[in-house]
Parts: structure tokens; sequence; C-alpha cells
């Protein structure tokens, strides 16, 4: 499918993620990945602090709010918790935690895991699986939109986890 995939390897694309549990037969399974120069104690409280602002486009998905660019004192994500804020409100929520591994949300119909692989040389890599289990008609359009939202937002985790 189009869009599909977006720096990842064919051996991160075979592993097993969060959200395959929750939804076993996909109708869209996307992966996205990058590299963050930083080693994953680093990575892991930006990934939490989606909670509080998408991280992405912010014009498109928060209204022209600015994700915040500084570590807030968050408390460690929590299974029931909205999983981010889109347009100023809670939307979503996080379905399941392996603290400073995985964290694994649904929003809109989609499940979301993001997983942090340490990598010898002290990096992370930031991956990111998107499946839906309804909407098959939909999936490519989702697939595409998906590429660009969530491409600029672990870029945006990228460079402000390798700040610290």
């Amino acid at each position: 499918m189009i869009g599909d995939r977006w720096g990842v390897t064919d051996e991160e694309v075979a592993l097993r993620f969060g959200c395959d549990d929750l939804v076993p037969r996909p109708v869209l399974a996307a992966w996205r990945g990058v590299t963050v120069a930083a080693p994953a104690e680093h990575v892991w409280p930006w990934v939490g602090q989606i909670r509080v602002a998408p991280y992405s486009y912010d014009w498109i998905d928060n209204l022209g709010r600015r994700s915040p660019r500084a570590l807030l004192d968050l408390p460690a994500p929590e299974v029931g918790e909205p999983f981010t804020r889109a347009a100023g409100r809670p939307t979503g929520e996080v379905v399941a935690v392996d603290e400073g591994r995985e964290l694994t949300g649904r929003i809109l119909g989609a499940l979301m895991s993001y997983r942090l692989v340490p990598q010898p040389d002290g990096s992370t890599r930031l991956l990111l699986k998107v499946v839906m289990g309804r909407g098959r008609a939909f999936a490519p359009f989702v697939a595409v939109g998906d590429l660009v939202m969530a491409r600029r937002q672990l870029l945006t985790f990228k460079e402000l986890a390798e700040q610290a």
C-alpha cells in the first residue's frame, strides 16, 4: 500500500508491536521509524508527552497551538487516560504501556504503538506502527495522511530528544 512504510527496515516491520495484539487482522498496517542520537531514557519522556500535544503540524491538528518544546513534569502514562490532545481537547485513550519501551494508544479508529529500540552506539530507534481493523476503503488515504503527520511527529521527537 502507498505510504505504508517510512524509515523502517524489513526487520523492524517484522517485529511484533502492542497494537498487533489488539487488531489481529488489520485492513491497514503502516510503519514509521527514525534514529534518534540519544539514549532511550531521553526519548521516552517525549513519547509520553504525546498525552499533552500532537507534536506534528500544530497548525493542522492543534489549531495553531505549539506543542511544548520543554519536558513537563508528567507522571508515567497509564492505561485509560487520554492518549493525546488535539485542538486543545483530550482525545483517544492509552491502551497499553510498557514503561520506557512501548506506548500504545487508540485514536480515531486506529491503534498505534510507539516502540523504543536502544542501539549499540547509544542511539535509539523510535518506531511507530499504526493499524486499523475496519475501513478498508479509507485505508490508503489514512496511510498517506498518517505518513505526512507521523513523519513530522517523529522528526519533532528526534529533534527535541537530541537537544536534551
